[in-house]
């Protein structure tokens, strides 16, 4: 029966292929004969659970890469949607035929085989194959349709109002956008009529070209109205030269979408007229010319010959950059076109009998700015917007398109420098900031030098999100009656004081005084309140989802972030209040405990600095006001709001209500990620770096009975240096005056900021103002002039007791800074290669000027220039060396866990996975400290410099202690 099968559709040449065959109705000879021989032995012979039919399935499952080709597809979206191998089974009619010709057969040999099982249905990323390329159908479309969608929206709602001649009712800020949107898009087509006919006049047409004017006109509309709700010159004012640069990079980005859709649009219309062997021979040769070319431009590179690799590229290449220039006049016409033609007026019921009052929403201003540390200043144009626009900036979020949304399904995996995460949106595996001398030597290290790194940020990007709903709502309901409550911003702005008469000049000189205080405070909290509207504008938008991901990538030190801006969990306590896991795992005897501590960890207070045991009884003392705070967060006695992070420790509170309440408590589900933070981690680094004992005891390296607080034994110490100060003579000794006044504000708090930020290289001056600011806090001294001396005395003895707590790291600091300074006295940037293999180049640079004309304005540029910042190239590599350790540390850590089957975050020093699994990673954190420090890590980094600048003689690597590595294995506290 087989046999004559198979004969049949060798008559009807229907083709057996290897399940190489990269595209087609094809199906895999060896499969075949696998159906075959599971028929004949397994299905009766042995009566083994096999199902042939559903074996026979498997003929319609092809494999698919992570580089889609669209043919014949209107968008991406549709093209992803028909990769489902689930919808490439039917082949021909005749194929068809023999399927049911096979099934039939095979029908009477599962009747006798009734221990045929069907085997299990084909899972992708944790879910079944359908859903999956559901989920990745919407992803591409958020990814490349949501300007188009935003245009569509302000074009459906101006042709209802057409027909009905109704105003909608619409939100304030969607209101602006509409009125703004007709005109700005007509100004912007205006443009493009006329570069049809100044052709080759006007330098940014070619690019504006290439995009439709309406999606102009909402990409300008919405990338502004962002810029103004979260910039660092304040909100409702944005630098033009950012915006331009900013909304040109957008347009830059939907074109090169646009452009790739079309292509492959084109080339369809083409296909249909070919027949489908020619296809598949002509996308076999282009796929072997890619391939081929590839290979020619990593010969070249290792050659170092660019001009030919630039060629290559260009060659193969069908989208060229536009380039900083090009992007900036693009975006400057398009903030110009805006200016002029979006227009505000107050509402109607503010106006008298005179003529309405219209203006522009949007106008150009100059400021100065002086130069930190100099006496020269800059002048620099900016866009400031109406008051009335501002009014409704911190209410427009749910309007605006917000790109990189966390993803719905699992991020593509790292490959390259700028191939992996999002399938469409421009992703980069490390964030450069324009450092070219960076991003060369990321894109020529080899891909299996950057493997355990890719591997990390995969791990990351993999762990999958939700939205704690019951913690959302709440937020919601706080917000909606103006915040005030658990850290949130008071969504009122502070009364400015009225104006008094100007006879009384003091009143007058103290309204002045009090005014700009108030219009100071009422800008933080309008900053505030966009940026609270922003993440919480995400949480809704992706509450309903079953689950999210976030694509990370690293800076150039090595640390791994989250793509998205917003809602993540580096983010504030509101942020990881929100977030926990989807996984959910029953909490177990071990999870039920770490819940408890980590409640404890979270109301802090010097709880958190207890042993274990106290924090679990300080938790179970307060039971009753945890089941409070679950049941009545907001009518009860809200004891959570005393906590430091007040809604994570909700989250928590709620959590471990539900499974003290349950039957079983240890069977309890928990999706809330437990924290294991370092003890101060960057001393931890210095210590094990230098096999320091006395420094490793201060900072957990060792085990103890409660963990030790570094910060308490600084101030110890700094409190004893002063007693003996005191007791000298003034007229000798003129500190002990002061060491008189500080006796009684010596505490760990004056101490922790200049502790803390001794590891990055804080420095005298620095540590004297943080100093200054806490006495400040406290109104310890009237007069300014006594308060700064005596925070130049205070500094000076922090510093002091660090030296001698931390001597090793001291002198290791020391030498970092040595080496430094002699790498760039010879106008070179020091560069080094993290433990799992990421090249680190500092990009300190001295910024070139280089000046663009653009219609708004001659706008100024920031280049690199080949002369290094000496200073800072010294100054900044001790902290950054650190910070690539401690990237490399929860990059290995990652790994491990997710090898060991664990969920895991990271936050740079704090671990994060759920209660039931903490011991483990507990485990797996000491045991991959102690393997990166068991590594060479000074020597290596001593030989590549001495690889890199042969002719520099550089100083020997300062002597260390005999701490022995392995007891961090033992110590309770290392992580807590």
């Amino acid at each position: 029966m087989w046999r004559n099968i198979l004969g049949r559709a060798s008559l009807r040449k229907v083709k057996f292929l290897s399940d190489s065959s990269s595209s087609g109705t094809h199906f895999p000879v060896n499969r075949v004969r696998g159906i075959l021989s599971s028929v004949n032995l397994s299905g009766v012979r042995n009566g083994l659970s096999i199902n042939p039919v559903n074996e026979m399935g498997g003929l319609s499952s092809f494999r698919h890469g992570q580089c889609y080709v669209f043919e014949g597809y209107a968008t991406a979206a549709q093209a992803i949607d028909s990769t489902d191998p689930e919808d490439e089974s039917s082949g021909s009619d005749e194929v068809n035929e023999l399927i049911t010709e096979m099934e039939k057969e095979t029908e009477r040999i599962r009747k006798k085989a009734r221990l045929a099982a069907i085997p299990p249905k084909r899972v992708i990323a944790g879910m079944g194959a359908q859903k999956f390329y559901m989920l990745k159908q919407r992803q591409v479309k958020m990814e490349t349709e949501e300007w188009e969608r935003a245009a569509r929206e302000c074009r459906e709602i101006l042709a209802d109002m057409c027909e009905q001649k109704l105003a909608p009712n619409l939100p304030y800020m969607k209101s602006l956008f509409l009125g703004w949107f007709e005109p700005v898009r007509n100004a912007i087509q205006d443009d493009l009529d006329t570069f049809k006919i100044k052709k080759g006049k006007i330098p940014y047409a070619p690019f504006m070209e290439q995009l439709p004017a309406d999606k102009m006109a909402v990409i300008t509309m919405h990338k502004m109205m962002g810029l103004l709700m979260t910039n660092a010159e304040g909100v409702g004012i944005v630098k033009l030269v950012n915006a331009a640069t900013q909304i040109g990079e957008a347009v830059e980005q939907e074109v090169r979408i646009n452009s790739f859709l079309q292509k492959k649009n084109k080339k369809n219309a083409t296909d249909k007229t070919t027949n489908t062997e020619a296809v598949h021979a002509s996308e076999e040769i282009v796929a072997k010319e890619t391939e081929k070319a590839r290979k020619q431009v990593t010969v070249l590179m290792e050659k170092n010959k660019l001009r030919q690799v630039k060629a290559l590229v260009r060659k193969h290449d069908s989208f060229k950059p536009w380039g900083q220039e090009a992007q900036v006049k693009v975006g400057a016409r398009l903030i110009q076109l805006l200016m002029e033609n979006a227009y505000i007026q107050p509402p109607a019921e503010q106006f008298d009998d005179g003529p309405p009052d219209i203006r522009p929403a949007f106008k150009q201003n100059f400021r100065t700015v002086t130069l930190e540390n100099t006496k020269t200043s800059r002048r620099y144009g900016c866009i400031e917007c109406d008051p009335l626009v501002l009014k409704g900036l911190d209410k427009s979020a749910r309007h605006m398109v917000i790109p990189y949304l966390p993803m719905l399904i699992p991020p593509q995996n790292w490959t390259g420098y700028d191939q992996g995460a999002h399938f469409f949106l421009p992703s980069y595996v490390m964030r450069t900031h324009g450092a070219k001398q960076q991003r060369t030597v990321m894109k020529r290290t080899p891909k299996e030098q950057l493997e355990p790194v890719y591997e990390a940020l995969d791990t990351l990007g993999n762990t999958k999100w939700k939205i704690n709903k019951k913690v959302l709502s709440l937020v919601d309901r706080i917000w909606a009656n103006g915040g005030r409550i658990g850290g949130l911003v008071d969504r009122e702005d502070v009364p400015i004081p009225v104006e008094p008469e100007r006879e009384d000049q003091e009143k007058f000189k103290n309204w002045r005084w009090e005014s700009k205080k108030a219009i100071k405070q009422n800008n933080e909290r309008h900053s505030q309140r966009c940026d609270i509207e922003l993440k919480l504008e995400v949480a809704r938008k992706m509450k309903d989802e079953e689950g999210f991901y976030y694509p990370h990538n690293v800076d150039f030190r090595g640390r791994a972030y989250p793509i998205h801006p917003y809602l993540n969990h580096l983010g504030s306590d509101l942020c990881r209040g929100i977030l926990e896991f989807c996984e959910g795992k029953p909490l177990g005897k071990s999870g039920l405990r770490w819940l408890k501590i980590h409640i404890a960890n979270l109301y802090a207070g010097g709880v958190d600095k207890l042993a274990y045991e106290d924090r679990i009884a300080f938790t179970e003392s307060h039971l009753e006001d945890i089941f409070d705070s679950s049941d009545r967060p907001l009518e009860g006695k809200r004891w959570w709001l005393n906590a430091e992070d007040p809604f994570q420790c909700l989250a928590a509170c709620i959590n471990l209500s539900e499974a003290l309440r349950s039957p079983f408590p240890e069977a309890a589900i928990s999706h809330i990620p437990i924290h294991q933070d370092g003890s101060c981690n960057g001393l931890q680094h210095y210590a094990a770096l230098g096999r320091d004992k006395l420094g490793a005891d201060a900072v957990n390296l060792v085990t103890g009975e409660k963990p030790a607080d570094v910060y308490t034994e600084i101030a110890a110490r700094v409190l004893k240096i002063m007693q003996q100060d005191a007791e000298e003579d003034p007229e000798t000794f003129p500190n002990a005056t002061y060491a008189k006044l500080m006796l009684d504000q010596v505490d760990r708090k004056l101490v922790k900021q200049t502790v803390m930020t001794s590891v990055y290289g804080v420095t005298y001056s620095g540590a004297r103002d943080q100093i200054k600011k806490r006495l400040k806090e406290r109104g310890t001294f009237e007069d300014d002039s006594l308060t700064f001396h005596a925070s130049c005395y205070a500094a000076k003895i922090t510093l002091k007791a660090l030296e001698e707590m931390f001597e090793a790291a001291r002198a290791i600091k020391s030498w970092f800074g040595d080496c430094a300074k002699i790498i760039a006295s010879e106008n070179n940037a020091v560069c080094w290669t993290t433990p799992l293999g990421l090249p680190v180049v500092q990009p300190y640079r001295k910024p070139g000027r280089h000046l663009v004309k653009t219609t708004l304005q001659v706008l100024t540029l920031s280049r690199e220039t080949d002369k290094v910042m000496a200073r800072r190239q010294m100054t900044a590599f001790a902290p950054n060396f650190i910070h690539s350790l401690d990237g490399s540390h929860m990059m290995m850590t990652a790994v491990a866990c997710n090898r060991a089957g664990l969920s895991f975050a990271g936050v740079h020093d704090s671990f994060w996975t759920h209660a039931c699994d903490v011991d483990i990673m507990n485990t797996v954190l000491r045991e991959k400290f102690v393997e990166l420090y068991e590594k060479p890590i000074l020597e290596n980094l001593l030989e590549s410099f001495q690889k890199s600048f042969p002719d520099i003689s550089f100083p020997p690597l300062p002597e260390r202690g005999d701490f022995d590595l392995r007891k961090v294995l033992e110590s309770t506290y290392f992580f807590n």
